[in-house]
C-alpha cells in the first residue's frame, strides 16, 4: 500500500486545493464568537461551543462514516489510514483491511467501546481508520517526543505518529481533553496514568511543526457538516483545527513572546512594512513578476499567523494555517505578486497583511497578541503603447508627395515634418514613451538626405522635427522613402511601429539657352568674354556650342554674334 503523502500527485492536489478552496472548510462566521477569553476561561468557552448542539455518534457508525470524512481525495472509493497514510478500500470488512484507532487509547479513558458506545469512545473527531497491525503495535502508548522526525513507530514507552500525522494527533487529543473534560480526560507531560494522555509538551511542539493541512481541515468540516455528511454529521467541530492559535493560551501560558516582522525589522509594537514596486510594463507585457518576502519570528515561543491578500495582491502563502516553531527564532520566505490584467492600462495596487494570531497579551509590547500587523504594499503600472504619427491631430503613419519634374542639378526641398507621440485614450501618464530606433532614406541613389536625430523616451503629446532635402541627380524617375522604425520605451511588452514619408519625382535634362555662356539667363555683352575664353581654350560648354555641332570653335562665332544682335 502506497502512502498518499509520499505520492507527488496527491501533494500536487493538496497544494492546489490549499490555493483554490481556502475558506471552503471554514466554520460558520459566528461559530467561535463566544471564544473571547484566555487560559482556562477560553478552554471552558470552547467546551461549551463544541458541546452545544453536538450530535453524538456511535462507535459503530465510524465503520460507514469513515468513507466520507477520511476519503482519499484521489480515489473516492478509498480512505486514508492514519500513521502510514495508505489508501485502501473504504468498505468495512470487519477490520481485516482497516480498523478503528482510538487516538486517545480506549484503555486510558472510562468505559469500553462497543458499536453502540457514544461519547469520546465513539466520537469521529477522536477516531481514525488504521492498519490493524500498526494499530496493535501502537497499543495504548502515549505520544512522544517533540524533536522526533521521520516515519511512525515505537520509541520505548512512547509512540511517534510520523511527521505527516503528529500535528493531527495533537489536535485530536486537545479536542478530547476539552470537549470531554467532563469524563475526567486530561493531558500531562511524561508517562500518563489513569485517564490521562500525553506527552503534552510533545503535542504542543508538534502542533506548531505540523499545521492543519487541507485533508485535516476537510475532515473536520465533513464530520461537522450535514451537507457533506447527512447521515453521520455531528454538528460540532474541533476548535484546535479551526483556531490553532488557541493552543498556547490553553496549554502553555499567557506570555507568548513571539514577534513577527518583515526582514526582522519591526517597531516596538511589532509592526513592520515593505513596499514593492514591480515597475512598469506595457499592455501585453509579462505580468509574472514576483518578489520574495522574508518573515522573521523573534522570541522562543511558537505561534500561528495569517496571511491575507487585498485588491490585486497575490501570495504563495495565504490563510491562517501558517505557523512558526517553538524553542527558538524561526523564519519563512514566500513569493508575492500582483494579479494584473495586462490588457488594460492602469495603476495596479494591492496589499498583504501578516497577523500574529496568538491570543495572549502577557508577553509585553509587540509580543503575542500585542504584535501589530505587518503590511506589504505592491504596485505595478500598465501603460498603453506609444503611438507614432506625422500629425498631432490624428494617427497618420504615411505621407506621400509627388514633386513632378525637376531639372537635373536643381535643389529638392527642404521638406520639414514632425513625429508626434499621440496620447492613448487612457491619458498621457498611461501612454508609453516613444523611441526612434532607426532612420533611413531608400534608395540611396535618389539623392535625398535627412536632418534630425534618433531619440529615446519621447513623452506623449511631445514631438521631434526632421527635414528632407537633396539635389536632383541623373535623369530618371525616382520614388524615395524616408523609413522610420519606432518602438515603445524599453519595457516588457514593447512593440515596433513604422512611419514612412514617400517622395516621387522625375529628373529631366536641364534646359540650355544657347549663347548664355555666363548662364545668367540673358544673352548680352557680358557673355562675350566667357565666349572668347571657351573659343581660345576649346573647352566645351553647351551654351557656347551655338551651332550645336558638338564642339566649341571658330564656327560658333558667327551664330554667337547673330544672337547678340537679335
Amino acid at each position: 500500500m502506497q502512502s498518499i503523502f509520499k505520492n507527488p500527485l496527491w501533494l500536487a492536489f493538496a497544494l492546489a486545493a490549499t490555493q483554490f478552496t481556502y475558506g471552503q472548510w471554514d466554520p460558520p462566521a459566528d461559530y467561535y464568537s463566544l471564544a473571547t477569553g484566555t487560559g482556562s476561561q477560553l478552554k471552558n468557552q470552547l467546551t461549551t461551543i463544541m458541546s452545544d448542539g453536538h450530535i453524538e455518534r456511535r462507535y459503530g457508525d465510524f465503520r460507514d462514516s469513515a468513507a466520507i470524512h477520511d476519503q482519499d481525495p484521489d480515489n473516492s472509493n478509498n480512505i486514508v489510514l492514519v500513521y502510514n497514510g495508505a489508501s485502501v478500500d473504504s468498505a468495512w470488512d470487519s477490520g481485516a483491511t482497516w480498523n478503528r484507532e482510538h487516538v486517545w487509547p480506549q484503555s486510558r479513558q472510562p468505559g469500553t467501546a462497543s458499536n453502540s458506545t457514544r461519547g469520546n469512545l465513539g466520537d469521529p473527531h477522536a477516531l481514525r481508520p488504521a492498519n490493524p497491525s500498526i494499530n496493535s503495535s501502537r497499543g495504548n502508548k502515549p505520544f512522544g517526543f517533540g524533536n522526533t522526525v521521520g516515519s511512525f513507530g515505537s520509541l520505548g514507552d512512547f509512540w511517534f505518529p510520523g511527521d505527516e500525522f503528529k500535528g493531527n494527533m495533537a489536535r485530536s487529543l486537545f479536542y478530547s481533553d476539552t470537549r470531554w473534560s467532563s469524563l475526567g480526560l486530561s493531558l500531562t507531560d511524561g508517562i500518563p496514568s489513569g485517564n490521562q494522555m500525553g506527552d503534552l509538551s510533545s503535542l504542543v511542539e508538534w502542533h506548531y511543526l505540523d499545521p492543519p493541512d487541507e485533508f485535516e481541515r476537510r475532515r473536520n468540516h465533513t464530520i461537522y457538516s450535514q451537507a457533506y455528511n447527512p447521515e453521520f454529521y455531528t454538528n460540532n467541530r474541533n476548535a484546535f483545527v479551526d483556531r490553532p492559535e488557541f493552543v498556547w493560551s490553553i496549554y502553555v501560558d499567557q506570555q507568548n513572546d513571539s514577534m513577527i516582522s518583515i526582514d526582522g525589522v519591526g517597531d516596538t509594537n511589532g509592526a513592520s512594512s515593505m513596499s514593492i514596486d514591480f515597475g512598469t510594463i506595457i499592455v501585453g507585457g509579462n505580468t509574472a513578476l514576483t518578489q520574495s518576502v522574508h518573515l522573521q519570528k523573534a522570541g522562543l515561543d511558537g505561534t500561528y499567523y495569517s496571511v491575507e491578500i487585498f485588491d490585486d495582491a497575490a501570495s504563495e502563502l495565504t490563510g491562517r494555517y501558517n505557523a512558526f516553531r517553538m524553542n527558538g527564532t524561526d523564519s519563512q520566505s514566500f513569493d508575492v505578486s500582483l494579479s494584473v490584467d495586462n490588457t488594460t492600462p492602469g495603476i495596479n495596487v494591492g496589499f498583504i497583511t501578516v497577523d500574529n494570531l496568538d491570543v495572549t497579551t502577557g508577553g509585553g509590547a509587540g509580543r503575542g497578541g500585542n504584535d501589530a500587523d505587518d503590511v506589504i504594499d505592491l504596485s505595478l503600472a500598465v501603460l498603453d503603447h506609444s503611438n507614432a504619427s506625422f500629425s498631432s491631430l490624428a494617427d497618420q503613419n504615411e505621407i506621400a508627395m509627388d514633386l513632378g519634374e525637376i531639372e537635373s542639378g536643381q535643389p529638392i526641398g527642404p521638406f520639414e515634418f514632425s513625429i508626434y507621440n499621440l496620447p492613448s485614450p487612457s491619458g498621457d501618464l498611461l501612454t508609453a514613451k516613444l523611441n526612434l530606433f532607426s532612420l533611413d532614406v531608400v534608395p540611396e541613389d535618389a539623392g535625398l538626405q535627412i536632418t534630425g536625430d534618433l531619440f529615446e523616451n519621447l513623452p506623449a503629446t511631445d514631438s521631434r522635427e526632421f527635414s528632407v532635402f537633396g539635389t536632383a541627380g541623373e535623369v530618371g524617375s525616382y520614388q524615395a522613402a524616408v523609413v522610420m522604425l519606432l518602438t515603445d520605451e524599453d519595457l516588457p511588452g514593447a512593440e515596433f511601429e513604422v512611419l514612412q514619408f514617400t517622395i516621387t519625382f522625375d529628373v529631366v535634362q536641364a534646359s540650355v539657352v544657347l549663347g548664355d555662356v555666363n548662364q545668367d539667363g540673358i544673352i548680352n555683352l557680358l557673355d562675350i568674354q566667357p565666349f572668347i575664353n571657351r573659343i581660345s581654350t576649346g573647352e566645351f560648354q553647351l551654351e557656347a556650342d551655338v551651332n550645336q555641332d558638338g564642339a566649341v570653335n571658330a564656327l560658333d562665332i558667327q551664330p554667337f554674334v547673330e544672337l547678340l544682335q537679335s
